[in-house]
């Protein structure tokens, strides 16, 4: 190698190219010596001298970096560190690097320091080492057997990886199998890389349906042509170049007159196109059918055509049919054949494409018609008619007439009545008149978009009898003939401190203007605790006060329509504490509580008839001597006032004067027997009964208990033992009217008797108090009766009310 001259080219970036340690100082200088070449097909022998570095000064030693030292490809570059010359120890692939950059330095022998860095540029030139390659190694493809000449089928592409005329190359068709007479194959040229695959003259299923062609890519490189081959494979798919033909037919040929659908014959066709392609399956085509009394498919599986009758045929109109059948395929027919071949240009063809009109396969068909007995027709097989709803029986509605289409044939028919779900209409048997023989109601089940139909049959005496069908539709008008209703007449409501709301829906089945929105109000005593809010609607809501109290309500709702026809309703509202007060439940109670209710009430009613008697008479007295001293008991607007003491009267703050021994002698004596007569059910009561009774009155008034024995202890809570027996007490059946007057009880001592044994006890309780409706005096039964102890003689003893 000759001697490089060195030459100053620029300050070297030494960031990309050296470390940050070997920065030199600035009064150093930076070198960049030009390029060096190392040829990439030279294969030996190594090492050999590629040149040496010189510099204007002397220095102690030199040092090389960068790629073939230190980086990538490493190993192939060395520097003597006393002469500067440059070695390589190896092949350098031109594809993988086009150069390699170092960094040459050359260092003080005495100071160790960097005196002067330059630039190596080393070029790798390239040699012919790589042959073309395809992008692929096998190219398959499909075309169709019709596809025209010309045409490009496939594009082939290649790459050489070396540079210059190294990388050019040729694309040519080495071998072509099976070889035709009719079809030649060829590139047509893209650019340097691709090129496109085409053929000349005609492609045939028949002769060849698949070609295997190899093709070969080799480059102009020197001293030698590298090249490549790849395989390109070519499917024909069968195209329709055959015709079918309708070879014959099977089945009777012959159909009833009236019917449908039915299937007469099938036709038998032979394709010499591949089996199951659009190629050969038929498609039937039906000729000379003017009223399109038929139609035609295929089996697919045998490619057989066949026959149905789509519309019904008529014997007394034509009793043979003729009809012409055709047959083609689903894809158009092709054919082509080859005239004269050319090298520089196409070859001349004769080909065919499109339906073929001469050639084409057809076959005629003769269908028998039979006669058969038919059924009659009506002249207007549907009619409509309106009337009003509510109209009496008997109206008339419309009249059908049938005729039989048998011409040839005597057949008489009668009419009768088919379809009449609501029984509403009856059919004259000889007239087929249609008249009403009950009332319509448009609000009928049966009436559906206010049309009700009904159906007329036309029965003929053939064989077998046949039936005609008409259809009448009856359009019903409303009128005014319902009365709102309530979608429910039991609703529950929650208790509250404040107002509380709940819906209340009405229905009516008539049609506007006879529907709503509604007029909604309540009758009777309401004011302060009921009220309707809005008064108008299709849904409102029925507010209640805080002061209404729990329990069962009866209210009278009266809803009337826009044309003012009411009707009043009873709602049944039930009131009471609710856990969740947007669901109202009233009716989710524990069985149990329920039957415990309904034994305590029914203990606590005889035991308080004695002890209000008494009661009602003492404040009759004292009525007598003072006005002023009445009872004032609040007004409970006609609920239960509740009381939760055990106490005598401790709640109740009512004057008694005490009785003494002789008060209650007199008081006694007040108390006369009734004559049996008076009384409804007889029973006997303990001779003591009178002593029982004044004891028992006395206790109320001067509040002293009866005795100090402990109350009877039926059952503990959760006991499941029912050994112990309650004490009867009667309840009568006769009902207890709270507004019968009994200030006649009140007015007299005789008006409390003591019965003797063989009398029956008629006990009755009123309050005295003035305008008071509804009270409720809370009486321990304990206190008046104690089932152990000292008292043990007042258990079963019966009280009747």
């Amino acid at each position: 190698m000759d001697k490089v001259h060195l030459c100053i080219f620029t300050l070297l970036c030494l960031g990309r190219h050296v470390y940050g340690a070997d920065i030199l100082q600035r009064q150093k200088r930076n070198w960049i010596i030009e390029s060096f070449t190392i040829d990439e097909g030279y294969d030996g022998p190594f090492p050999y001298t590629l040149g040496k570095v010189q510099v204007g000064r002397k220095y102690a030693r030199f040092k090389i970096h960068g790629q073939g030292v230190d980086l990538e490809p490493r190993d192939i570059i060395e520097i003597d560190e006393n002469t500067g010359e440059i070695t390589v120890h190896g092949p350098v692939d031109f594809e993988k690097h086009k150069s390699l950059k170092l960094i040459f330095q050359a260092i003080n022998r005495v100071t160790n320091a960097v005196d002067t860095q330059l630039g190596v540029d080393i070029q790798i030139m390239d040699t012919n080492d790589n042959s073309p390659v395809f992008d692929s190694e096998i190219y398959t493809i499909t075309v169709k057997e019709s596809t025209s000449q010309g045409t490009g089928l496939t594009t082939i592409k290649a790459v050489d990886a070396d540079t210059n005329q190294n990388k050019e190359f040729d694309l040519r068709i080495l071998t072509v199998t099976p070889s035709s007479h009719d079809v030649e194959f060829y590139f047509k040229t893209s650019d340097a890389e691709t090129a496109t695959l085409s053929f000349k003259g005609c492609l045939d299923y028949d002769k060849a349906n698949k070609y295997t062609i190899i093709v070969e890519a080799k480059d102009h490189g020197k001293p030698k042509q590298l090249s490549s081959s790849s395989t390109v494979i070519i499917n024909i798919e069968d195209d329709n170049n055959h015709l079918p033909v309708i070879t014959g037919q099977t089945g009777p040929g012959k159909v009833r007159e009236g019917l449908r659908n039915v299937l007469i014959l099938r036709l038998q066709v032979t394709d010499k196109d591949s089996k199951g392609t659009a190629a050969w399956r038929a498609k039937y085509h039906i000729q000379r059918d003017t009223k399109k009394n038929f139609r035609i498919t295929t089996d697919w599986k045998t490619n057989e055509g066949l026959l149905y009758v789509e519309k019904p045929l008529d014997y007394e109109e034509v009793s043979l049919k003729s009809i012409t059948i055709a047959v083609e395929n689903e894809i158009p027919y092709f054919s082509c054949s080859v005239v004269r071949r050319s090298t520089t240009s196409l070859w001349t063809l004769k080909t065919h494409r499109g339906t073929m009109t001469t050639g084409q396969s057809t076959y005629a068909v003769d269908v028998m018609v039979e006669d058969v007995n038919e059924a009659p027709v009506f002249v207007e097989p549907n009619k409509q008619v309106a009337l009003r709803e509510n109209l009496a029986a008997g109206q008339y509605l419309e009249t059908f007439t049938a005729r039989d289409p048998d011409y040839g044939k005597v057949n008489t028919f009668f009419y009768m009545k088919g379809e009449d779900p609501a029984d509403w209409v009856t059919v004259d048997i000889l007239t087929g008149a249609i008249t009403t023989s009950k009332i319509l109601d448009r609000e009928s089940p049966y009436v559906k978009d206010n049309v009700y139909k009904a159906t007329v049959c036309a029965v003929d005496d053939g064989v077998p009898p046949m039936t005609g069908t008409a259809t009448l539709n009856i359009i019903i008008s409303d009128e005014n003939d319902n009365a709102p209703s309530l979608a429910e007449n039991h609703i529950d409501m929650c208790q509250s401190e404040g107002h509380s709301k709940v819906t209340v829906t009405a229905l009516d089945p008539d049609e506007g203007p006879y529907g709503g929105p509604f007029q909604f109000k309540l009758n009777g005593d309401i004011i302060g605790r009921w009220n309707i809010d809005p008064k108008q609607g299709y849904s409102v809501y029925l507010l209640k006060d805080s002061i209404v109290a729990s329990g069962q309500h009866e209210l009278l709702l009266e809803v009337s329509d826009r044309q003012g026809k009411a009707a009043v309703h009873n709602l049944s509202v039930t009131v009471c504490n609710c856990l969740d007060k947007s669901r109202p439940n009233c009716h989710a109670g524990s069985p149990t509580l329920g039957k415990n209710a309904g034994i305590i009430s029914s203990c606590l009613v005889p035991l308080t008839g004695i002890p209000l008697t008494a009661f009602l008479r003492s404040r009759k007295k004292k009525g007598k001597t003072s006005n002023s001293a009445g009872l004032a008991i609040p007004d409970s607007s006609g609920h239960l006032m509740q009381c939760n003491t055990e106490n005598l009267g401790r709640d109740c703050q009512v004057h008694f004067d005490p009785l003494h021994q002789e008060d209650k002698s007199e008081l006694m004596s007040e108390i006369v027997p009734v004559p049996e007569q008076n009384w409804v059910r007889p029973s006997l009561l303990s001779p003591d009964v009178g002593k029982t009774i004044n004891e028992m009155l006395y206790s109320l008034q001067t509040g002293e208990e009866l005795d100090d024995g402990a109350p009877r202890v039926y059952a503990e809570e959760g006991d499941l033992d029912t050994s112990s027996e309650l004490d009867a007490i009667s309840i009568p059946e006769i009902p207890f009217d709270p507004d019968m007057d009994l200030d006649f009880l009140l007015s007299s001592p005789d008006s409390i008797r003591i019965p003797n044994r063989n009398t029956i006890s008629n006990i009755t309780t009123s309050c005295a108090a003035e305008n008071l409706q509804t009270k409720t005096i809370n009486i321990t039964g304990r206190n008046i009766f104690r089932q152990k102890g000292k008292n043990e003689q007042y258990k079963n003893i019966p009280l009747y009310l």
